[in-house]
């Protein structure tokens, strides 16, 4: 009785912890090779189960193991981007809001240390045009997400909504695969020595600053348009 309680009492650890390897190997194989180059079989066979239809079993399809992965992140940057939030206020420069959309992803990367993955599996997830969609509102459930662009957007009251879309977007890919360059370059040895991640934080900021404050360029008339225009 004592070692079947003992064998009850462990196996949600080793189930858990059986994700954590498929997480771990899913994330590492997604950066090098892309999410839909990977076979449920490989994640499985790198996560060391001899079974092929575990990360199957434990996540079901494709986008429910991206999510997982995100989700895996997602606490930790959600409380770094909530920490940045107490420290701005209505009247704070556009820079100051800019900071806590993107210095969030660079600090946990930070975090992670020099053999992370992540910003590399988030541009390849990026890529695939069938995952943005899950990438997308799993970014628009984060409460501190919605908050630092409500602020920003305070400031920015002339931006038509569409041309915001856009620069949402750009933004999003802009400070993701810088990321996964530098992370790439960290692992490779080829950082130079004055390249930090706060130093890339500081320089995805003022680049993304830069592309919020670009001109809007009045939307061009059709052909018709101008015809009616010279009448």
């Amino acid at each position: 009785m004592t070692v079947d309680s003992r064998s009850e009492k462990t196996r949600p650890d080793r189930a858990a912890a059986t994700r954590d390897r498929i997480l771990d190997a899913a994330e590492r194989l997604f950066a090098e090779r892309g999410v839909l180059a990977v076979s449920n079989r490989q994640i499985g066979e790198a996560a060391g189960q001899g079974n092929n239809s575990v990360v199957g079993y434990h996540f079901g399809g494709r986008s429910e193991l991206v999510l997982a992965i995100l989700r895996r992140h997602a606490v930790a940057v959600e409380q770094l981007r909530t920490d940045l939030l107490t420290r701005v206020h209505p009247g704070s420069a556009l820079h100051d809001w800019v900071g806590c959309l993107v210095r969030p992803l660079p600090a946990h990367l930070a975090e992670l240390g020099d053999q992370s993955w992540h910003a590399r599996f988030l541009a390849q997830a990026s890529n695939e045009p069938t995952l943005r969609a899950v990438i997308r509102a799993d970014a628009k459930a984060s409460p501190s997400l919605r908050r630092a662009q409500e602020g920003m957007f305070r400031l920015l009251p002339a931006v038509p909504a569409e041309v915001r879309a856009e620069r949402g977007e750009m933004s999003r890919l802009v400070v993701v695969h810088m990321c996964a360059e530098y992370e790439r370059a960290l692992q490779n040895g080829v950082a130079p020595p004055s390249r930090t991640w706060e130093t890339a934080a500081a320089r995805l900021v003022d680049a993304v600053v830069g592309l919020w404050l670009a001109p809007v360029t009045p939307a061009v008339l059709g052909p018709d348009a101008a015809l009616r225009c010279r009448r």
